[in-house]
């Protein structure tokens, strides 16, 4: 029984990797879509389409919606609008480079949030695979440019700590609630939320090209509804610190495609900075127990 949870929590770590992989090719995606259309207007349109997407597929099981479901929906759904809605307006005020760096922050949040809200300490491998991969982060995003905290950096740092509630949130209702119901909802809530504050804020985008709609295309079908949904699905089989340390790696995989896609350069530092998130992941994932194991010495108990 054990192995099998282990080999559970094994494959749920490999979707979440694949999440990232997804979101890596959004960053390629959503430069081509934003040529065209507006931020708010880009994230009400992937959350629609990924709504009547999930709508049909799990129209049998939205007729047994109950009030736990709306009400966690509800909820994940507010995180998840916040931490894109906060980003997209943050970054209109600072750099991208500031706006990836203070975004990752979350990785470090999300262990002390859980410890704070659920009373459950993390292990001290989490912490520090935690702690490694922020700095890898660091160093595949901040330049010399990053000296000073202002309005854009302030709205980033909030987008991190909704994302990390967002994380959060989601570990402690899959337990409680039907995992598609779960997304299918937050995805609504979303998709309302954007589209209701970018009629106030934004213009209404009237001429967009074949290749920004097949972009907003892959963002509501691959980039929303499927990473969204494997991330909800994974998230029942392992760890809130584990989730936000392998879906970090969306920065390495980020690089990898905006390399491949829109031809930009790979320095020593980038390079530097996807080790250090490699490390970290591996740290968190097997608390080097093949290198305890082999020296005869037993990790503590207490941290399995």
């Amino acid at each position: 029984m054990e192995m099998l949870s282990k080999n559970k929590a094994l494959i749920a770590d490999i979707v979440l990797l694949g999440v990232a992989m997804i979101w890596g090719v959004g960053f390629v995606a959503t430069k081509n879509a934003l040529d065209d259309i507006a931020p708010l207007y880009l994230i009400a349109l992937r959350f629609w389409i990924a709504f009547f997407i999930l709508v049909v597929i799990f129209v049998k099981k939205l007729k047994y919606i109950t009030l736990l479901d709306i009400k966690g929906g509800v909820i994940v759904g507010i995180f998840l609008y916040m931490g894109f809605a906060t980003q997209t307006i943050g970054m209109q005020f600072t750099s991208v480079g500031k706006s990836a760096f203070l975004t990752g922050t979350n990785v470090v949040m999300v262990p002390f949030l859980y410890w704070m809200l659920f009373k459950e300490k993390p292990d001290k491998f989490s912490i520090i695979a935690a702690v490694i991969c922020f700095i890898g982060i660091t160093i595949l995003t901040l330049d010399e440019s990053v000296n000073s905290i202002g309005l854009g950096d302030s709205l980033t740092l909030l987008c991190a700590l909704f994302f990390a509630c967002h994380i959060i949130s989601i570990g402690f209702y899959v337990k409680k609630i039907d995992m598609s119901i779960l997304t299918v909802i937050q995805f609504l809530v979303v998709a309302i939320l954007s589209t209701v504050t970018a009629v106030f804020y934004e213009k209404i985008p009237y001429n967009i090209s074949v290749n920004s709609w097949l972009s907003i295309l892959f963002l509501g079908v691959f980039g929303t509804c499927m990473a969204f949904f494997l991330q909800t699905v994974a998230q029942k089989y392992t760890y809130s610190t584990h989730v936000a340390i392998i879906l970090s790696m969306e920065s390495v995989f980020g690089i990898i495609f905006s390399m491949m896609f829109l031809k930009e350069n790979f320095s020593i530092r980038m390079f530097l900075g996807c080790i250090a998130i490699l490390f970290a992941i591996i740290t968190a994932e097997t608390r080097w127990e093949f290198i305890w194991n082999k020296t005869g010495s037993n990790v503590d108990a207490s941290l399995e």
